[in-house]
């Protein structure tokens, strides 16, 4: 049965749909009626695939809603993500869907194959470690693009909620529990006459490496503000360049968790797809030292 935490998230994710679907159903909305997809956001702007599901960067969520939909439309995508790293292998699959350019739900299979730092940890080559991740993002206020009349960055509020399995494994590794929320505020800017993207996030987490290694530990067992952060730079209509920076809690006594980031370069070539390269760096993973390596991504949608 889910925790308590993990209910709060569902009943939270019913009260949005609910508050949606009023929306839907005002007299405004009759006045100006819903229609089929119309990719009608700026190139770039559905973001890129972020490991755990949600519209952003590869490492960090946006305030953007997934997609391209207009305030009148849908929006959705598709991606895989795969970063090899020095002794293991992260690996995300995952669906995001946009409404209105308001809100967006998302799901995301996230799996650590732990290679053959599995053998030196007693669990075995290639012993892979799984999660799931159900996400909800609302935009609140503001606008993602710059002008004089739209000074205020688009603010947004998300939560995702995180299953991973192994139970018996984590608690053995000290973790507290297999399933917990991370609740997030984020926001995002675009100054299209300096081609600069920003964007920054508030995330309230007791997550160890993302999840994968459980949540809460001996060193620690409370939510605790963590900082994510992406800088982009269009280089072209259809190129960015950037990185980004995460910082994450340090629960488990027995190995350090530290900071990470990447660098990358994500390719638009059209509305549909988008192709994400990078070199990221998630610090010792469970005492096996610093995890570095590509990041490569891909995304389709609409």
């Amino acid at each position: 049965m889910p925790d308590a935490s993990a209910r709060n998230f569902i009943s939270a994710l019913a009260t949005v749909a609910v508050m949606v679907a009023a929306l839907m159903a005002s007299p405004a909305a009759s006045e100006a009626p819903w229609r089929a997809p119309d990719r009608g956001r700026l190139l770039a702007t559905a973001g890129v695939g972020q490991i755990e599901g949600a519209g952003g960067a590869g490492l960090s969520p946006m305030a953007l809603i997934t997609g391209y939909g207009s305030e009148r439309s849908i929006g959705a995508n598709a991606r895989y993500t795969h970063i090899y790293l020095t002794d293991v292998t992260a690996r995300s699959a995952g669906l995001s869907v946009g409404f209105f350019d308001r809100f967006e739900v998302s799901y995301a299979r996230l799996a650590l194959d732990t290679r053959s730092a599995g053998e030196a940890l007693g669990l075995g080559d290639g012993f892979t470690i799984g999660q799931n991740i159900v996400g909800a993002k609302l935009r609140l206020i503001g606008d993602a693009i710059y002008d004089q009349d739209r000074l205020l960055p688009q603010i947004a509020v998300g939560a995702q909620w995180k299953r991973t399995n192994n139970a018996a494994l984590l608690a053995a590794l000290g973790a507290q529990r297999a399933e917990d929320v991370d609740y997030y505020l984020a926001a995002t800017k675009l100054f299209l006459d300096q081609s600069l993207l920003l964007s920054g996030a508030v995330r309230m987490t007791r997550a160890n490496q993302f999840g994968l290694l459980g949540y809460g530990g001996d060193q620690g067992d409370r939510r605790r503000p963590q900082f994510e952060g992406a800088a982009a730079v269009l280089l072209r209509h259809n190129l960015v360049a950037g990185a980004e920076f995460r910082t994450r809690p340090d629960n488990l006594g027995f190995a350090r968790e530290e900071n990470a980031y990447d660098l990358f370069l994500a390719f638009f070539p059209n509305k549909t797809v988008s192709l994400t390269g990078a070199y990221v760096d998630l610090g010792d993973v469970a005492l096996q030292g610093p995890q570095r390596g590509p990041y490569f991504s891909v995304q389709v949608g609409f």
